[in-house]
């Protein structure tokens, strides 16, 4: 397995104040955002037709979603193939939680790093 991580994702990260927060980055840094986040849309550098994007979204700060870290944030990367490499990272000794889930958004999977820091895996779905 050459190929681990191809890219970031996305940034989590649940603050005190939801509305006010994004509120903050829509006028100083121009990210205009849904409900659940936004979206940049950008080519891989090694297959330029692949097109993909990275994730901004700030949850809500009561969400479990980042847990079992303690931490207020969490970096999805982007993997090429998550069956082959969840297996390897395991064998390594990384700490895995929970199991690999499949969507309409890809497959998904999590891992812990050394400082508790909750990590998403992710495969974006074939095409897109």
């Amino acid at each position: 397995m050459e190929k681990r991580v191809i890219g970031i994702g996305g940034i989590f990260f649940k603050p005190e104040d939801n509305a006010a927060l994004k509120d903050w980055y829509n006028k100083h840094l121009g990210i205009e955002s849904e409900s659940w986040g936004a979206v940049f849309e950008w080519r891989r550098k090694d297959n330029p037709d692949d097109l993909t994007s990275t994730a901004w979204s700030v949850f809500k700060k009561e969400t479990t979603y980042l847990e079992p870290s303690k931490k207020d944030f969490m970096v999805n990367y982007q993997v090429e193939n998550l069956a082959e490499l969840m297996p390897v990272l395991k064998e390594e000794g990384v700490t895995i939680v929970g199991d690999i889930e499949e969507s309409e958004f890809g497959k998904f999977a999590w891992i812990l790093d050394p400082e508790g820091n909750k990590i998403e895996l992710w495969e974006p779905p074939k095409g897109s």
